[in-house]
């Protein structure tokens, strides 16, 4: 029993590091999203192209997830991944142009859409008794290199430079090889991958409730992608100094961080998934109302709201797929198609938007779809809950 308690300890450990490394390529871009567009000569649609590759790429090969671990086996490919995601940091320092953005946002998507089904299922079947447990620490991870990044890039591009502050978030790609390579040395037979499938899944694409939930993760992470990548030029547009834009995007990922190892705890005890998602989803739609009303103090209370409720959506949309799978199997095909769809989904909305502010030059029509989508996000959860299911 100890050694088992060991085992699962040491393998949190290394998702927790792996976790780390899926959002920085991305949360990175916000804060220096004025000092792109001035150093680069580029529009608002271009730097959104920055945010869109990258979780298009995440959706688009989301689906090689399981073919590349059944050639490679699960370890090999996720060191392949880390060390994809070291060379697309490292080539931002030394190829410092608008191409290179755009071509390292190419590698670290495809390098995160790998990873993210792996873990996943990795997850559901390493820890089928505490799945969402487990999904809160990977959660966390993911928030915690959010908040990082979104914290300290323009921190570090004031001391350094911009090319640096982007490449620096690749040495958590190398800490995080380290320690999936010792970890997985150590305990070299595990649940993930010793499991024998023996009964073939349903196919999810040809499910409702798949297509529901495809839907629901899509629309939340928009929500996310979105606000991450304009955030802080919006509340620019209603005062904030570029300095005190940053904080409010330290704020915003910070809670996120912890509402993402929080909320996963709190399902383990209040399960009922779809009150969870309406209730959030509320919350967000009050929150942003909030934020194009409210000044000052409203603006981050406001913030501090809509963080919270999208920093529990994401972790219960990773759980929505697994809840469906009634094996190893079916949570490999439930999971890569809702992250494969969710994500190509999601990239869409910051691209629209970033078209759209240059077309108006107003920040404040991006509170206003965002609103739209909540609603339709509301929609899709009425849906869900019509249908059966095991929540």
């Amino acid at each position: 029993m100890k050694r088992q308690t060991a085992t699962a300890f040491l393998w949190l450990i290394a998702i927790f590091f792996v976790a780390l490394n899926l959002r920085p390529a991305i949360t990175s871009i916000g804060p220096l999203t004025t000092t792109l567009l001035h150093d680069l000569q580029s529009t608002n649609t271009q730097i959104s192209i920055l945010t869109s590759v990258p979780v298009f790429c995440m959706g688009l090969f989301a689906s090689l997830a399981i073919p590349l671990k059944q050639k490679l086996g699960l370890h090999r490919t996720m060191r392949m991944m880390l060390l994809l995601l070291v060379i697309a940091f490292l080539c931002r320092l030394i190829w410092p142009s608008y191409t290179s953005l755009v071509i390292t946002s190419l590698l670290a998507g495809f390098a995160i859409a790998v990873i993210g089904p792996l873990i996943n299922t990795f997850i559901k079947t390493t820890f089928p008794s505490h799945t969402a447990s487990a999904l809160g620490v990977y959660s966390f991870g993911i928030g915690a290199g959010a908040t990082l990044s979104a914290s300290f890039t323009y921190v570090l591009y004031v001391k350094t430079t911009w090319e640096i502050a982007l490449a620096c978030w690749g040495l958590f790609a190398v800490f995080a090889y380290i320690i999936w390579t010792v970890t997985a040395t150590k305990q070299a037979q595990t649940t993930c991958n010793e499991q024998t499938v023996t009964h073939k899944g349903r196919n999810p694409w040809r499910s409702k409730r798949a297509w529901l939930i495809l839907l629901f993760f899509g629309m939340q992470t928009a929500l996310f992608f979105t606000l991450m990548a304009f955030l802080s030029p919006l509340v620019q547009a209603k005062g904030f100094t570029e300095a005190g834009a940053g904080q409010v995007l330290m704020v915003f990922a910070l809670v996120q961080m912890l509402g993402n190892l929080a909320i996963p705890l709190l399902l383990e005890r209040f399960p009922h998934r779809i009150m969870w998602l309406f209730t959030l989803t509320t919350l967000v739609g009050v929150g942003l109302i909030g934020l194009y009303l409210g000044q000052g103090v409203m603006i981050w209370s406001s913030i501090i709201v809509i963080a919270l409720a999208l920093s529990g959506m994401f972790p219960i949309g990773l759980l929505l797929p697994l809840d469906e799978a009634r094996n190893e199997d079916e949570a490999n095909r439930w999971s890569s198609m809702v992250l494969s769809g969710g994500f190509m989904l999601s990239a869409i909305l910051p691209l629209c938007i970033g078209i759209m502010i240059d077309y108006t030059k107003n920040y404040t029509y991006v509170i206003f779809l965002l609103f739209v989508l909540v609603v339709l996000i509301l929609c899709i959860l009425l849906q869900l809950q019509r249908t059966k299911s095991r929540m």
